[in-house]
């Protein structure tokens, strides 16, 4: 199930639709990516919150940092290749190597610092990508 605040990220923003088929040209096409989980909109309400935010993100990273949702049936997969401690979840992505996450709601300035720092992360080579076998 696909709260509507969630689906207008995909119709209205036009983020894509992170799947398991369509990430490695996501992650070939976006320095940096930031994959929204938004889980049950039943269990995990804040999602809708933080569909709310996400845009308010990107712009104010604007150039820097590009998002896209991930829904309900790409969930698990996607977890498990990139994992986080709790819903709703952004995990951060440089070229497909997890830079790290921000798990459930936070204050704009904690977000804002937090991306900053995560964006300014250094990866190792033996963290490149991996063909991508989901």
């Amino acid at each position: 199930m696909i709260s509507p605040l969630v689906r207008r990220l995909v119709e209205v923003w036009k983020y894509p639709a992170a799947d398991t088929g369509n990430l490695p040209q996501l992650l070939a096409d976006n320095e940096h990516l930031v994959l929204f989980f938004p889980g049950d909109p039943e269990r995990y309400p804040e999602g809708d919150d933080v569909a709310v935010i996400l845009p308010e993100l990107v712009r104010a990273f604007e150039g820097r940092l590009n998002a896209a949702v991930v829904h309900s049936e790409n969930e698990t997969a996607l977890r498990q290749r990139y994992p986080f401690k709790a819903w709703p979840g952004l995990v951060f992505l440089r070229r497909g190597v997890q830079l790290g996450s921000i798990c459930k709601v936070k204050d704009w300035a904690d977000y804002l610092e937090q991306i900053e720092a995560l964006l300014g992360r250094e990866t190792g080579a033996e963290q490149a990508i991996p063909s991508v076998n989901l």
